[in-house]
């Protein structure tokens, strides 16, 4: 049998057949052929019309649609309708404008230069948002990068982290300082448990009043945040004794003190679920949606203007993922674990193979460097590294004893020779040096506290471990730290047997258009399915596509 256009039939599913609901009429044949009907469903910008025939189901480009009553012309019977959908169409309009991007979408920042300037460069060439990884780095590596990136990209826009220090609130500050020196606009405020004086001061420090006196955010924040709580604090206006103690500083005008009242400490809300490094394993599923409720619940109550944009990050690596992320209400994505594959991040290559290589459960819980001592624990590649059980080992240590001379003897020569390959007084030499220049109050806290002078040497393990990974030190990849969440695993499952298998083809734009891409064709698919029509799956071309043909059919 065969259809309108002459082709095969295709056959229709066991899906009960609905009433029409309308009429198009088609600007081209409608056709059978599973090849045409794949290509008429990747063009997104074609709206489509699909047509139930006695032989199974014709697609065909349509402009023309009418809703119910008789037919009005020579047109054909509508069982569904597909309009134009582009990545631009998948979230919040005004996260678009507000950042001045194409799409919305935003990789996220990793620690210690993981989110490289090229990274970021590479993405706001391609008019996406990025987000520059300050964090860990000392102040003069963050600034030359920070220049670099106004230099390469001039008016375009990128973020930079602001990370929060709990054990190091005058770093902290001193980055803080160098945000508001360099006139950085906006920054990615992650890992905070409660507001600092430090984020407080860049969000206030920014406040000016527009020819028409309404108060305006020049510094803009986009927080991530995993925990109500905290999601509240960025949701309200800065604390009014925050507020004060900053003004007694004159760190803060009178006036910025007075307009405080008038913004939220963000503009956009990151829900960051099962994430790699920093993380409380959400479920995103749960977290986007109870971030969106109090959301909109504080919105009632202080009544501003403009809510804030709710995204989601932690999980964010296949197009059904970035398609649930919109389905949910998400008003962007951010990426994380598979940006730090590609080839522009600044791990090395060493790490981008074992991230390659990684399935969903190849993943572990580990202490953080920079929250050692509170017990923060931070996601991580358990494939091919001991770094997870090595770090737990140093925790185990650092609590149950007051000090290095109270660990026992046997216990004192595994870490030694296993993980500092020296003597506990050579790293806390090489420690201490470290400390004079980042932060010198740690000193003489550690010489007067011995567990404090044990905690700062293992988080010497902790931290170098990141670079060891970073710079794909050959002696050290038993302990590398490689942040990753199982997102990861999905991700390379999805790209098995495409380009982007190899990770020497992974570039942070290419898997960005096809995430987004993918995304546009799995809610095309969904929307045939909720009008009755059920196309075989191998019809949407959800494989990953060179960054060239992908981008020619975002155009």
């Amino acid at each position: 049998m065969m259809t309108l256009a002459g082709e095969p039939a295709l056959p229709t599913t066991a899906s009960p057949v609905r009433a029409q609901s309308g009429w198009f009429q088609p600007t081209a044949p409608p056709t059978s052929d599973p090849l045409f009907i794949r290509d008429l469903l990747g063009n997104l910008r074609a709206p489509l019309g699909v047509t139930r025939t006695g032989a199974g189901f014709a697609v065909a480009p349509t402009e023309y649609v009418t809703l119910g009553g008789p037919n009005p012309g020579n047109q054909l019977p509508l069982a569904a309708y597909l309009p134009a959908l582009t990545p631009a169409d998948l979230g919040d309009a005004s996260f678009l404008a507000a950042h001045r991007v194409r799409f919305p979408y935003l990789t996220g920042a990793m620690a210690n230069g993981i989110a490289s300037v090229e990274l970021v460069e590479a993405m706001g060439r391609a008019g996406l948002l990025g987000s520059f990884g300050a964090a860990g780095l000392s102040q003069e590596r963050a600034a030359q990068s920070i220049d670099r990136l106004q230099q390469s990209l001039g008016e375009t826009p990128f973020a930079v982290n602001l990370i929060h220090s709990p054990n190091e609130p005058s770093h902290e500050a001193a980055i803080t300082e160098l945000l508001l020196r360099k006139k950085v606009r906006l920054v990615e405020a992650s890992a905070y448990l409660d507001l600092t004086p430090a984020v407080v001061k860049y969000r206030l420090a920014g406040l000016i009043r527009g020819s028409d006196g309404q108060v305006i955010a020049t510094n803009r924040i986009i927080a991530k945040v995993s925990r109500v709580e905290v999601a509240t604090r960025f949701l309200a206006p800065a604390p009014a004794k925050i507020v004060q103690d900053l003004l007694n500083q004159n760190a803060i005008t009178a006036e910025q003190a007075e307009m405080a009242k008038a913004v939220l400490m963000c503009d956009d809300l990151t829900a960051e679920a099962d994430s790699g490094g920093h993380t409380d394993n959400r479920p995103a599923i749960t977290l986007l949606p109870t971030l969106l409720a109090l959301r909109d619940r504080l919105q009632r109550q202080y009544g501003f203007a403009a809510p804030v944009r709710v995204g989601l990050a932690g999980g964010i690596a296949t197009p059904a993922s970035v398609t649930g992320a919109f389905s949910m209400g998400a008003a962007y994505v951010s990426t994380g674990s598979v940006n730090q594959a590609c080839v522009e991040s600044g791990s090395s290559d060493l790490v981008r193979k074992m991230l390659a290589e990684a399935g969903p459960a190849d993943i572990a819980m580990a202490p953080a460097a920079d929250m050692f001592e509170m017990g923060v624990k931070v996601q991580v590649l358990k494939r091919g590294t001991m770094f997870a059980m090595r770090a737990g080992k140093l925790y185990e240590i650092y609590r149950q004893y007051p000090s290095w001379d109270a660990v026992p003897p046997t216990e004192r020569a595994q870490v030694e020779k296993n993980l500092l390959r020296a003597s506990f007084a050579e790293i806390w030499t090489q420690t201490r040096e470290f400390f004079l220049l980042r932060d010198p109050t740690q000193v003489p806290r550690a010489d007067a506290d011995p567990k404090h002078q044990m905690a700062l040497v293992f988080r010497w393990y902790l931290g170098l471990s990141s670079r060891w990974a970073n710079n794909g030190e050959p002696t050290r990849q038993l302990d590398y730290q490689v942040w990753c969440g199982p997102s990861m695993g999905a991700f390379n499952e999805w790209v098995r047997g495409s380009i982007l298998e190899n990770p020497t083809n992974r570039t942070v734009v290419g898997v960005a258009l096809n995430l987004l891409y993918g995304a546009c064709l799995h809610n095309r698919q969904q929307a045939l399915r909720q009008q009755g029509v059920e196309l075989p799956a191998d019809f949407f071309p959800f494989e990953p596509l060179p960054r060239d043909e992908v981008e020619r059919r975002l155009q």
